[in-house]
């Protein structure tokens, strides 16, 4: 085992900055949720994915399943959903009721092959849920067109995608609804936290009152100048950010651009060191988007044990770890479905140390350690 310090797989950029803005939270006396820092961070979050309209949900899975639930999903529906995922998507579908159906994957890029999606299509399917993988955006043009021919919404769940572009559109902006997430590993994050985005006032103002028990939040009734006693007509849920996670996020949405090029810069590092290494490929960055590098996955070659690969690395004090799931593949799915591409980059894949704060010296020591452990 290594007596260095661990380079770790993934952290958060966080400061004084941050400090500063939960500071002035606290002084205003408003720390719960749906309150002003977070309507602040709604109305600068929807112009940065380029929606006309933002809601700061307590996590990315709580996002997802408010989509579904103002999208009218219900028990006995189906929801074509891109297998190459954390199982949260797969979930909020059945938490809504409905039943997932996976698609299989590109197995260059890791998104939803329109050509699995289209044959997927039955008569219960009532929606599309494209995954950005690690970041970068699936194949919107050809899902907006599969979901118009066959009259389906279309949700991209953009967890990672914060900083992303597609065909120079910002992820977030290249469905009828977008979920991000704000968790520790992400692109921007106050540890935990998401948000839901869509064009459509109506959509996101159902799952306004949804995220708040079925009534308008507080804050809305600031002011008034009678006694609003609100009324609840369905049932809701409480899926609030707080002010507190709302004002770092204000601030990491500062520190965005920053974090971005940082990241860009070590994939660069990596790509230059490993694109011609016997036994890796690097991932597609593809010329149509921009990648926002949430994680760095490697592709190890199938006479390679992947385990015992990186079990070597981490023994060098370098984080690694898969790189997500084939969901069809999760028993909670009941593994009805045989997906062959996205089953096999789940055994392959190899998450190597991806983050800003990354020094010059310790992309070396990746870069040297994923190097030396590959068996000769």
């Amino acid at each position: 085992m290594s007596e260095q310090e661990p380079v770790v797989l993934g952290q958060p950029t966080v400061g004084d900055e941050e400090l500063a803005a939960v500071a002035e939270v606290f002084r205003s006396g408003w720390l719960a949720g749906a309150g002003p820092a977070c309507r602040r961070f709604e109305e600068r979050f929807a112009k940065t994915v380029g929606t006309a309209h933002a809601l700061t949900t307590s996590n990315c899975g709580s996002a997802l399943f408010l989509g579904l639930r103002v999208l009218g999903v219900k028990p006995g529906d189906e929801v074509i959903v891109g297998d190459y995922t954390f199982p949260a998507t797969g979930h909020a579908v059945l938490q809504a009721g409905a039943t997932p159906v996976f698609a299989d994957i590109r197995p260059d890029v890791w998104s939803a092959d329109p050509a699995s999606i289209e044959a997927l299509i039955k008569p219960r399917t009532v929606g599309i849920l494209a995954v950005d993988v690690a970041g970068q955006p699936g194949d919107f043009d050809e899902y907006r067109a599969i979901a118009d021919k066959h009259g389906l919404w279309l949700f991209e769940d953009a967890a990672c995608a914060a900083g992303a572009t597609y065909k120079t559109r910002p992820a977030g902006s290249l469905a009828d609804l977008a979920a991000f997430s704000f968790h520790g590993r992400k692109g921007i994050t106050a540890g935990e936290g998401g948000a839901l985005v869509s064009d459509r006032e109506d959509l996101i103002a159902h799952a306004r009152k949804l995220h708040t028990y079925g009534i308008e939040p507080a804050i809305t009734r600031e002011g008034s100048g009678a006694l609003p006693i609100p009324e609840f007509h369905e049932l809701g849920y409480n899926f609030r950010l707080s002010d507190v996670q709302a004002a770092i996020m204000n601030v990491q949405l500062d520190r965005l651009p920053d974090l971005l090029s940082a990241r860009r810069s070590v994939a660069k590092r990596y790509h230059e060191a490993f694109e011609n290494l016997p036994g890796l490929d690097v991932p597609v960055e593809l010329p149509d988007r921009e990648h926002p590098w949430q994680a760095y996955i490697l592709t190890v070659a199938p006479e390679i044990d992947r385990d015992a690969l990186a079990l070597r690395i981490r023994e060098q004090g370098v984080q690694c770890n898969f790189g997500t799931y084939a969901s069809h593949l999760q028993p909670i799915y009941g593994k009805k479905q045989t997906l062959p591409v996205s089953a096999d980059l789940f055994a392959r894949h190899l998450a190597i140390p991806m983050h800003a704060n990354l020094t010059d010296d310790q992309v070396d020591r990746v870069i040297g350690t994923v190097s030396a452990a590959l068996p000769s």
